[in-house]
């Protein structure tokens, strides 16, 4: 009897390490831990910059040649972090960098990476963004089933831009067309994402196993009646106003008095460093602000206390990885912080006087440790169970009987009516798509349709019409 062939799972992102952002990284591990997990072939396809490009994105103006030199990169950053795993495929597709979204869109039809024969599952990290502009073969009509994970709140962005809130009117409009006629199924990280059509809510993100061994280290210190947090609060996150430093910096100026003895330290970098940098002087509090790193740096494993008023993120990575490391925290609550309630040392603020008191109590208290059941909720492993669960991807399912045709006459099946204008509503996306205009109308890079000569000669792919 022959064997059954083994499933294959698409993986696609918008963006690629070394930059360090939260598509970049999840991804990485989702593939990792889903090679792990379960008897499928998978493949992690991540945009492929061109020099010019790099040196927007790339931290310290890192620059690959070619894909096989930024594959190694990302292999050893990989392994550093999770030890040896089975091995899983890496492919690129040719990106642009959007200086005015400040993101990697996709050039081409991407869907041209997977052969037929491989598309089985696809999953979209960002569904609406990989969607916008798509043009080219229909994501449903390749793949038997594709599964949107949203990451971002886009809509909390835009309105914070001028004409915000139409711009966000309109986004939220076509972020739920494009994943509709896109995606089976869409995965929103916690209810601060827009609702879109057959959407469920679940955190299937884990932490790096490296938080999770620094709280172990740490528990065992506080076991042993070491002392384990010397320092006091913390913040660390890009530095860019929307990402939390608005909200920081105006909580700690309006309750000075009653935050007197906090000192915290701020760790960042981005575009508003300079101006963060300068409020946080004005302060008559000990606020003192550095350049970001790691945050699973030794610096950062005595501090005690990570405050996170935040509320742009979906989920926050690095407030997961600071209770992974055993640390109290202070956030806002709001719906992306929803997951985080079961943890004994996420301590939530619904207004600015609880703000100023939790801070006060955990500044003299010790964190609960962990217990191993909170700690494995944190991790890779189990947001990978969570992930196959309500992706509905194990076990294989046959293929749907298509229903008899021998129906009565002029009997209009609803479900079949639906399938008919989702259809005529996708071949609508993609006629608007292949115009030039129209891209550029909605904001897509010019002449994005295709990949340039230099990319294809990068990708070592044949260039269009040859």
């Amino acid at each position: 009897m022959a064997m059954a062939r083994r499933q294959h799972i698409t993986i696609f992102t918008t963006a690629s390490l070394p930059w360090m952002t939260g598509t970049a990284v999840n991804p990485l591990f989702r593939a990792a831990y889903l090679a792990k997990a379960g008897d499928w072939e998978v493949t992690l396809v991540v945009p492929w910059l061109s020099k010019g490009d790099q040196m927007l994105v790339y931290p310290n103006k890192m620059k690959f040649s070619g894909p096989a030199e930024q594959e190694g990169y990302v292999w050893r950053w990989l392994e550093e972090r999770t030890g040896p795993l089975p091995r899983f495929n890496i492919i690129f597709y040719p990106g642009k960098f959007s200086t005015e979204k400040r993101s990697i869109l996709p050039v081409g039809d991407i869907t041209e990476t997977i052969s037929d024969e491989k598309a089985d599952i696809a999953v979209l990290e960002e569904p609406e963004h990989l969607t916008w502009y798509h043009h080219g073969r229909r994501w449903k009509k390749k793949f038997r089933k594709v599964i949107g994970v949203v990451h971002t709140n886009y809509l909390e962005y835009v309105k914070r831009e001028k004409n915000g809130y139409i711009q966000a009117f309109l986004l939220k409009h076509i972020n739920s067309w494009v994943t509709d006629i896109y995606c089976h199924k869409v995965i929103r990280l916690s209810g601060a994402t827009q609702e879109v059509p057959r959407s469920v809510i679940c955190n299937v993100h884990g932490v790096n196993p490296k938080f999770i061994e620094i709280g172990k280290l740490k528990h065992q210190q506080i076991s042993q009646r070491e002392q384990s947090f010397f320092k006091g609060a913390y913040y660390i996150g890009k530095m860019v106003w929307s990402k939390g430093y608005t909200e920081l910096l105006h909580l700690l100026q309006k309750h000075q008095k009653e935050l007197s003895g906090l000192k915290m330290e701020l760790y960042g970098s981005g575009e508003d460093s300079d101006e963060v940098k300068a409020s946080a002087e004005k302060l008559n509090l000990d606020v003192r602000v550095y350049p970001g790193r790691d945050h699973a740096d030794s610096i950062f494993h005595d501090y005690k206390v990570f405050i996170n008023p935040s509320t742009t993120d979906v989920v926050c990575t690095t407030t997961a990885e600071a209770l992974a490391m055993g640390k109290i925290v202070i956030c806002a609550n709001h719906p992306s912080n929803e997951f985080f309630k079961r943890f004994p040392n996420c301590h939530m603020y619904s207004t600015e006087k609880e703000f100023v008191r939790l801070t006060m109590k955990a500044l003299s208290e010790e964190p609960i440790p962990l217990t191993e059941e909170l700690r494995h909720e944190l991790s890779w492993e189990a947001a990978t169970e969570r992930f196959v669960r309500v992706a509905e991807i194990a076990p294989a399912t046959p293929a749907k009987q298509h229903p008899s045709t021998s129906q009565r006459f002029m009997y209009i099946n609803p479900d079949e009516l639906k399938k008919n204008m989702e259809e005529a509503s996708a071949f609508f996306h993609n006629t608007i798509s292949g115009f030039e205009a129209a891209r550029c109308v909605f904001g897509a890079i010019p002449n994005s349709l295709q990949p340039d000569e230099q990319q294809c000669k990068e990708l070592g792919w044949r260039p269009q019409g040859l």
